[in-house]
C-alpha cells in the first residue's frame, strides 16, 4: 500500500473530486474490515463496522494532520470507532477460563495441529480484557510496531508497552500448559 497513492488521493478528494476516495476504498476496505472482525468476531457486523470508519473517514478528512502516515491515521479512527461500537452493543466472548481445555483428540500426543494452536492462540486473544485485546490485536495481527498501536489508540506508548507485557503474561499462564506456547515476540 503506497503512502504516496494515499497522499494523492487525499489531496484530490480534498479538492473536490470526491471520486478519488475510491482509491482510498479499494486499498483499505480489507485491513478495516479484517481489523473490525477482531474485535467483533461477526463478518456482518465488522463490514457494518469497517463501511462506518469509512464514512468517517472521508467527513474528517481534513482533520488529517500528515505528520503520521495516512494508514495510522485511518486505524486510529477506526479502532476508535470499534471500540465505541463494542461498548455499545459488547461482542459475544469466550471467557477466558474456557480456552485452556481446548485438545486436539486427533494427534496420537494430545497436541494441537498448527491450525489448532494459531486459532487457540487467537481465540484466547480475543477473549482477553479489552485493553490487553486491543494492544495485542494491532501489535500482533496488523503488524503494528509500538508508535503505531500508541497512536492508533491515542496511549502513551509506555502503556503500550505495559498492556503488551500483561496480555503476554496473561496468555502464558492459560496457554502455555496446553499449548507449550514458545516466547512470543517482545515489544
Amino acid at each position: 500500500m503506497s503512502a504516496s497513492e494515499d497522499q494523492r488521493d487525499v489531496e484530490q478528494v480534498l479538492a473536490g473530486d470526491v471520486s478519488q476516495f475510491e482509491g482510498i476504498v479499494r486499498r483499505w476496505q480489507g485491513p478495516l474490515i479484517n481489523l473490525a472482525y477482531r474485535f467483533c468476531r461477526d463478518r456482518g457486523r465488522a463490514e457494518e463496522m469497517a463501511q462506518e470508519a469509512f464514512l468517517r473517514a472521508f467527513r474528517a478528512l481534513a482533520q488529517w494532520r500528515k505528520d503520521a502516515a495516512f494508514s495510522t491515521w485511518l486505524f486510529a479512527l477506526a479502532t476508535n470507532l470499534y471500540r465505541s461500537e463494542l461498548k455499545r452493543i459488547p461482542a459475544r466472548l469466550s471467557p477466558l477460563e474456557e480456552v485452556g481445555e481446548i485438545r486436539d483428540t486427533r494427534a496420537i500426543d494430545g497436541g494441537l495441529e498448527d491450525q489448532d494452536r494459531d486459532r487457540s492462540v487467537r481465540k484466547a486473544v480475543y477473549a482477553l480484557p479489552e485493553k490487553y485485546r486491543e494492544v495485542l490485536i494491532l501489535f500482533y495481527f496488523h503488524e503494528q510496531d509500538v508508535p503505531a498501536t500508541a497512536r492508533s489508540l491515542g496511549l502513551p506508548e509506555g502503556t503500550v508497552k505495559a498492556r503488551l507485557f500483561r496480555g503476554r503474561e496473561i496468555l502464558r499462564s492459560k496457554l502455555q500448559p496446553v499449548l507449550a506456547v514458545p516466547q512470543l515476540k517482545e515489544a
